[in-house]
């Protein structure tokens, strides 16, 4: 388990964490989510030893990192992709990290065939392109067969297969029990691989969450057709629902759920044809919980809007 407790870390007057408290627990994949410049990399490089919390701490199993034995059998870690020696194979870099960490060459083969580099394994990770560097990266972080595993941006460079591949990677990790925390900031990839959310602004936690949690927190009401639009409309109304129209002939419901939508419709003769419980994305919660952290906000203004007079004269 991972343990961050009122962390903070500060680079002259900016605090880049800021009094940052949350847990990663077995089991589930755990989304790290918020802006670039929110702080995530600089969490989990505290998490990993790599920089000095001005104050708090981040533990794993109740240790700080520096204090374990042989760490990379507890903790694989993927921060950056780029991070190899060009001149090696793939084979050799990861052989060196294995060789230091008491190994064998076996494990190292076994890993490349995991990762789906089996065969460039003798070739040079110099001419590799960064989905496969990403691919070696994440081999590395299964050396030691951990418990933990911390991804930063996991599927930079990949292909749509190699995004694929990885998602259901890292919740089949879950699923054996491990601890899995993912920073990334494509919503809609974490939608599909995070069963937990945390969610921080400008260093700063603004929620943690399950994926249904936060589809409770941001209903949406129940999306409704029906040919008797009009009947229906007149009965949630007269129940203390909330209805709005679509242009489309569809019902927007608030104020009832959907089970109680159905029953009243069958008292009252009304066909259904769609009765949809509605909750926003992950992306939309984001947004809406982020918006008051959003440092660089830039403005919606279309090219012409924005040209000058003396341009548009011209």
């Amino acid at each position: 388990m991972i343990e961050v407790r009122q962390l903070t870390k500060r680079y002259g007057a900016k605090a880049a964490v800021d009094n940052l408290s949350f847990t990663v627990r077995p089991g589930r994949v755990t989304g790290f989510l918020g802006a670039n410049g929110a702080g995530k990399s600089t969490t989990m490089r505290a998490i990993l030893g790599l920089d000095r919390p001005t104050s708090g701490s981040a533990l794993i199993d109740g240790r700080p990192y520096a204090e374990m034995r042989n760490p990379v059998h507890h903790v694989g870690a993927l921060l950056d992709a780029g991070a190899v020696h060009g001149g090696r194979s793939a084979f050799n870099h990861l052989l060196c990290l294995a060789t230091s960490n008491g190994i064998s060459g076996a494990r190292v083969t076994q890993v490349l065939d995991q990762v789906g580099l089996a065969g460039v394994a003798r070739k040079r990770v110099g001419g590799f392109s960064l989905g496969m560097k990403q691919r070696l990266g994440i081999a590395g972080t299964l050396l030691g067969d951990p418990g933990i595993l911390m991804f930063d941006e996991p599927v930079n460079g990949l292909d749509p297969e190699g995004i694929r591949w990885i998602r259901e990677f890292m919740r089949d990790l879950a699923a054996e029990g491990r601890t899995v925390l993912v920073s990334s900031h494509l919503m809609s990839e974490m939608a599909l691989t995070a069963d937990h959310v945390v969610i921080i602004g400008r260093g700063k936690l603004i929620t943690e969450a399950s994926m249904a949690e936060l589809a409770e927190r941001h209903h949406r009401g129940v999306l409704v057709r029906t040919p008797q639009a009009s009947a229906l409309s007149t009965a949630l109304r007269e129940s203390g629902a909330a209805v709005v129209a679509a242009a489309d002939g569809s019902l927007s419901v608030s104020g009832m759920e959907a089970s109680a939508i159905g029953e009243l419709a069958f008292a009252r003769g009304v066909v259904l044809h769609e009765i949809t419980p509605r909750s926003a994305s992950l992306e939309e919660a984001y947004m809406e919980l982020t918006d008051d952290s959003v440092e660089y906000r830039a403005t919606r203004t279309s090219p012409r809007a924005a040209e000058t007079p003396e341009r548009s004269a011209a």
